[in-house]
């Protein structure tokens, strides 16, 4: 950890270095915005991004009452991606776990699941089958214009499952042209195994184009994702693994297809889009030689997302926005069992081998922006959330109504000062939400180039279907919903202190110090069910804490740029606050992260060259045990890993480029852990598996417009 600090503090060193040479002679500098208003017109599109996520209105990051990361287009152009998962993996606080027999993985974000976590399409909640957040990876990534990342609860803004933040997908809108036509192909060994366009490793296909002229616009595209799996056996610790010697790394293939149509003129802003996706997971036994036969399973999911949105400025002081959205996610298991005497397949008939999930949520929210004056500002908003699902899976046909009413406030009373209260009141239908939930955000700017917030938010969590009547049944699964779950929630402050200095000609600098504590009531996770402990539900801990920090910062001087971020997190938990369960500390268990991302472009060969690294410290995690009818809770940890991609973009004609590469360089496959058979639903202890090991990638994309 010494190095780490040593190189971060070189790095500070220079940066602000060159940082105060550039204010010595700074001529024609507007100082609150920081962008050059004089000689120098190049500006820095990642250290000025305009932010719309929470905001009254599209608002500078500089100015934003949150703190706010901002991943951008041409950041994930350069890391030559297929999913979102594969851009986040290497940013501070962001860790993925795998599900290996369902072959789907979620996020966890500063120490909270992603059942924590708000996953918006262009501000629209997007709705999941189970705890994870298998809706991050089933979103086109040809279609991202830039992902915003607040940390922190918003719950007054966005209500439930805003508890650890908000990842906010935004998708591209009309580029200006009047005609654009798109393309992108890549292909991507895995582990070392590849075939062409076909049968074993990652290929890539995409196909899109927009139109607009007096104020219409369309768009449209489709992608094809077609991951062939990997043959990496299981680690062959019994006789039954040995027997099944199974395909770890499950085949998926993913066909995305969108469309966007708008209007806008003058003050009128509307648009629909249509987001659909068809995903089928393969998931093929081993060989039994017992009875000479292997089950077959695949998981299908179709998944429909309508929103439409508009947005209507009467006057300079009052302008409406609001969506209607509307999605829906069927889930289908279809088992067979081969037999490989005389090559026949019977369909499975044991319980799961034959479901149909169904899932669907509507979405309505409106919002009014009211500028009294330039110091005070208000925005008024109703929500209201309907959800059902049905499924044999699924006790019944259940249904939940989230209705809210919330309203805040933007004052800027004392120069350099903005003060944001706000406050949401709920009403659900099956929960008693408290009478009101608060939140206030202060941002203070200390001089023209140093900027601190702080903020407070109460956050509230209602139990979702999937956690209260889904049942979920198979080899490796033995998970039941608990319809008699508390509703979470949680007291959060964050606070961060950020120093931008002024750009001048190449060279810009950007330090954020930010830290964070939580605190979480019934927090919602798996546990053993008490009534029979080889069997998994949900349970509501009692107190659950997360605390942290992180350091990050950004250089750009010339054609090159380079971060550099340090975090450090801790967790604890309580199972029942009041009766301390053997094993239980009051300690935080701490889990340390290290990243830098590097890009040099070189000008006269139309290059650029992107270094993406991260260190991930050991883990820890608290899991309650179940002995002869008495719990206890141990401290287990999984172990510290490297991750880094080497990717290279070239233009090769005026419309085209080329990408290549290699992704995960330290091919890291298995990382080790101390956690054995426990209350975790997803984990059998043992190794845990990160990835299918290192890979190379080639790519081709294609951009044409006509103005």
């Amino acid at each position: 950890m010494r190095i780490y600090l040593l190189i971060i503090t070189l790095f500070l060193t220079v940066g602000v270095a060159r940082a105060q040479k550039n204010k010595e002679v700074i001529k024609g500098k507007d100082r609150t915005s920081g962008l050059d208003t004089g000689r120098n017109k190049k500006k820095y599109t990642d250290l000025n991004e305009v932010v719309i996520t929470g905001q009254y209105e599209p608002q500078s990051l500089k100015n934003s009452v949150y703190q706010t990361r901002v991943i951008n287009s041409e950041q994930i152009r350069l890391r030559a991606a297929s999913n979102v998962q594969q851009v986040l993996s290497t940013e501070l606080g962001f860790r993925f776990s795998n599900d290996m027999t369902l072959g789907t993985s979620d996020v966890q974000l500063m120490g909270m699941t992603g059942r924590s976590v708000k996953i918006l399409l262009d501000g629209v909640p997007m709705i999941d089958r189970t705890d994870t957040r298998e809706s991050l990876n089933q979103i086109d990534i040809n279609t991202i214009e830039r992902i915003e990342i607040v940390e922190g609860p918003l719950s007054v803004s966005y209500g439930s499952d805003a508890l650890a933040g908000v990842i906010n997908i935004i998708t591209k809108k009309p580029s200006g042209k009047s005609l654009n036509i798109n393309a992108r192909v890549q292909e991507e060994t895995v582990g070392n195994e590849y075939e062409a366009f076909s049968k074993k490793g990652n290929h890539l296909q995409h196909l899109g184009a927009g139109w607009q002229q007096k104020g219409w616009s369309v768009l449209g595209g489709l992608t094809h994702n077609d991951f062939n799996g990997f043959n990496q056996a299981a680690p062959l610790t019994t006789a039954a693994d040995i027997a099944a010697d199974v395909n770890r790394w499950k085949p998926k293939e993913q066909w995305l297809a969108n469309t966007r149509l708008g209007y806008n003129k003058d003050n009128l802003q509307v648009w629909y889009r249509l987001d659909y996706v068809k995903e089928t997971i393969d998931s093929r036994g081993g060989y039994n030689p017992g009875n000479y036969k292997s089950t077959n399973q695949k998981y299908i999911t179709n998944r429909y997302t309508n929103q439409l949105q508009s947005e209507y400025r009467i006057n300079e002081k009052l302008q409406f926005s609001g969506f209607l959205a509307y999605s829906n996610l069927k889930r289908t298991t279809r088992t067979m069992i081969h037999d490989y005497t005389n090559g026949s397949e019977t369909p499975g008939t044991e319980a799961g081998q034959q479901d149909i999930s169904k899932f669907n949520s509507t979405s309505i929210r409106t919002t009014a922006q009211y500028k009294m004056s330039d110091q005070v500002s208000f925005q008024p908003g109703i929500e209201v959330n309907l959800d059902g699902s049905s499924g044999a899976r699924i006790k019944g046909s259940p249904s939940i109504q989230d209705y809210a009413f919330f309203i805040s406030s933007e004052l800027n009373w004392i120069e350099g000062i903005t003060i944001r209260p706000g406050l949401r009141f709920i009403k659900n239908s099956i929960y008693n939400a408290p009478p009101v939930i608060p939140s206030l955000n202060t941002k203070i700017r200390l001089k023209d180039d140093l900027d601190l917030r702080l903020s407070y938010a109460s956050g509230f969590r209602a139990p979702a279907l999937r956690e209260l009547y889904y049942d979920f049944f198979d080899a490796s699964h033995s998970i039941m919903g608990n319809p008699n779950l508390k509703a979470e929630e949680s007291n959060s402050f964050t606070g961060s202190l950020v120093y931008s200095a002024v750009p001048l000609e190449s060279t810009a600098f950007r330090s954020v110090l930010s830290g964070f504590y939580n605190n979480f009531r019934n927090r919602i996770d798996f546990g053993l069910y008490a009534e029979d402990p080889t069997k998994t539900t949900l349970i509501n801990i009692s107190q659950y804490k997360t605390t942290g920090g992180a350091f990050e910062n950004t250089l750009s001087m010339n054609n090159f740029r380079i971060s550099l971020g340090l975090s450090y997190i801790g967790i604890n938990n309580r199972y029942d606050k009041n009766l301390k369960k053997p094993g239980e500390s009051e300690k935080f268990a701490w889990s340390p992260e290290v990243n830098t991302n590097v890009t040099y472009t070189f000008q006269k060969i139309g290059a650029t060259v992107n270094l993406a690294y991260k260190f991930s410290g050991k883990k820890p995690l608290y899991v309650l045990h179940t002995d002869q009818g008495s719990d206890y809770v141990s401290l287990e940890k999984t172990g510290a890993f490297h991750t880094a991609d080497l990717l290279f973009d070239k233009k090769i004609f005026k419309n085209l480029n080329l990408n290549a590469g290699v992704k995960n360089l330290f091919d890291i496959t298995t990382i080790s852990s101390t956690a054995g058979l426990s209350g975790l639903a997803h984990s059998a202890g043992g190794p845990v598996v990160m990835n299918y090991g290192r890979s190379y990638i080639v790519g081709l994309s294609y951009n044409w417009e006509k103005k």
